[in-house]
């Protein structure tokens, strides 16, 4: 028998895991999503044939999962509301919440939960999503693989044995899609400035990137040796490369996402206060 799935918010995030889902061949009957309007749920009743409900509480009586995917700012007022219904009930409870920590929910919800704090990505919108996921101490190893299941659902999910650590996955891929979107702006306006139309250097800079990432994805080597698989001695793509690290490119990249981890525990200290 499916496990049965309750959303507590019907947003993009929600609506990607819930297709992956329903594609990876769980029944829509077996997922329900929530919102205080119905405009919000129609679409996603319309298109996936998923139950619906306004009525947070009804929703989870019978579920085995529940995934909190409402904005943290009125997050502990949801949890606050769901309080005896999931201390009945004890799901899973699968939180897509940035920065609010597993103490802050357990206590808004009344502790002693199996608690998934997840850490997904905007590509998960389009199926290539990548997740950190972090379990407390209640999660069983079934538990664990159903929450792999639903992420891995839009793309891959990555356990970390401490909390803490969620921040570092936000630097390496919860912020990291906006760095390659920079990095598209960038090759642009090079190849722009070198006399292509902006349109092709878009295009083209895009493809690239998606190939390379194939490529890393499908290969046995690790990035470096694919690097240097593309370099020919005195070529071009060495003179690129050596141009950027003479540039401090690493440097600037581990700068960034040691500040970007930064301001994610600066934000997660910031909603607890709340």
């Amino acid at each position: 028998m499916a496990s049965r799935v309750t959303f507590i918010g019907a947003g993009n995030m929600a609506g990607a895991i819930i297709g992956g889902m329903i594609d990876n061949g769980h029944p829509a009957t077996a997922i329900t999503a929530t919102s205080p309007s119905d405009d919000v749920l129609a679409p996603l009743r319309e298109r996936f044939g998923i139950h619906t409900d306004t009525d947070n509480t009804t929703a989870i009586r019978d579920a085995d999962v529940v995934v909190l995917a409402v904005k943290p700012q009125i997050m502990r007022g949801v949890c606050e509301g769901l309080r005896d219904t999931l201390q009945r009930q004890r799901p899973l409870v699968i939180s897509v919440a940035a920065g609010l920590t597993a103490e802050s929910l357990q206590a808004w919800m009344g502790g002693g939960l199996p608690l998934v704090r997840c850490m997904p990505n905007t590509p998960s919108l389009v199926g290539a999503g990548a997740a950190g996921l972090y379990a407390t101490a209640e999660v069983s190893n079934e538990q664990r693989s159903l929450a792999s299941e639903l992420l891995e659902a839009v793309g891959i999910a990555e356990w970390v044995e401490q909390e803490g650590l969620l921040d570092a996955v936000t630097a390496v891929s919860g912020s990291a899609p906006a760095y390659f979107f920079l990095m598209f702006e960038a090759m642009e306006e090079a190849g722009v400035k070198l006399g292509l139309p902006a349109e092709t250097a878009r295009r083209l800079a895009i493809q690239t990137a998606l190939g390379a990432a194939r490529m890393a994805q499908s290969s046995e080597f690790p990035p470096d040796r694919l690097k240097r698989n593309v370099m020919s001695p005195g070529g071009t793509t060495e003179r690129a490369i050596e141009h950027l690290e003479q540039a401090g490119l690493r440097q600037i990249m581990a700068e960034a996402m040691e500040a970007c981890a930064a301001r994610a525990q600066e934000m997660a200290e910031e909603l607890d206060k709340r």
